[in-house]
């Protein structure tokens, strides 16, 4: 345990390239996510309590609990964290692949890295991963809580919703377009084992994927997938997404450029961490709700 919980809430940042870019999703998903930052002001808006004797007795509960390693909280901020320094390597691996198409002279770099796309699919895989390991530890479900999981994620919302949106658009719709799903559902299909551990983020995160050995993790990759591919492609159609929408968005609080649509997916993976910022406000209003409740 690197620092105390109410420190990692409260050195969340207010703005900068991770914020901005959420933000240019509030037309996906309008008034949903609000940037809330800092351990107090996280109870205030979660509970509405003013008390100051309650929100230091909230606190302290949820200071506990996440201390408590039984309870799985540790457990699901390192997934969110590791899985966001997962995304920046591929996305390092995905920019060096398009340089090699691209630039001539560079082109030996085509042979010695993975195709983008398939860096980018397995990215997004590792990213649903996480959220199914770290949905199970707040949660305290046993097992592989995949199947809880597909049937929660309709309930899902303020930061858990965006870093699903983020997760459809950044990984999923901009490098991959709208049809993203099966782009990965066929790069997925045919993933084996050998190519997986290869790939420049598995090992970040490797340990705290279920399966015995690297098949049983494919399978496991593989079914987390299927359970919530419904669920993003209705996110997907029902709001008409496309990658000039997206950009176009971004464009209004990022500088992004229209015509290199190939690296924007690349660039957000290594410029953003969004995925551990809305996790960690994920993890902040479940130890607040559930003190709330113990109280």
């Amino acid at each position: 345990m690197s620092k105390p919980i109410y420190e990692i809430i409260d050195e969340l940042p207010k703005g900068g390239m991770t914020v901005r870019s959420l933000q240019a999703l509030d037309f996906v998903i309008p008034g949903q996510w609000k940037n809330i930052v800092g351990f107090e002001n996280t109870i205030i808006e979660v509970t509405g309590e003013t008390d100051q004797d309650m929100i230091q007795q909230i606190g302290e509960r949820a200071i506990h609990l996440y201390n408590d390693k039984s309870q799985g909280y540790q457990t699901a901020l390192w997934m969110y964290q590791k899985v966001n320094s997962a995304g920046g390597a591929l996305g390092s691996a995905a920019l060096v692949n398009k340089f090699g198409e691209s630039v001539s002279f560079l082109s030996f770099l085509n042979r010695i890295t993975p195709k983008a796309d398939n860096l980018q699919a397995i990215d997004l895989c590792l990213k649903l991963v996480a959220e199914v390991v770290a949905y199970s530890k707040i949660n305290g479900i046993p097992g592989d809580g995949i199947a809880e999981f597909g049937g929660a994620i309709a309930d899902y919302s303020s930061a858990s919703l965006m870093r699903m949106a983020a997760l459809i658009c950044f990984d999923g719709v901009i490098p991959l377009g709208p049809d993203f799903i099966l782009k990965v559902e066929e790069i997925v299909g045919r993933l084996q084992s050998g190519e997986l551990t290869s790939h420049p983020g598995f090992s970040y995160v490797s340990s705290m994927i279920p399966g015995s050995g690297a098949l049983g993790q494919v399978g496991f990759i593989k079914d987390s997938f299927n359970s919530v591919k419904g669920w993003m492609s209705n996110f997907v159609s029902s709001r008409s997404l496309t990658q000039n929408m997206l950009v176009s968005n971004l464009q209004r609080f990022i500088e992004v450029s229209e015509s290199k649509l190939d690296y924007i997916g690349a660039f957000l993976d290594m410029t953003t961490n969004y995925y551990e910022h809305t996790g960690i406000q994920t993890l902040a209003r479940s130890l607040v709700e559930r003190a709330h409740a113990e109280i």
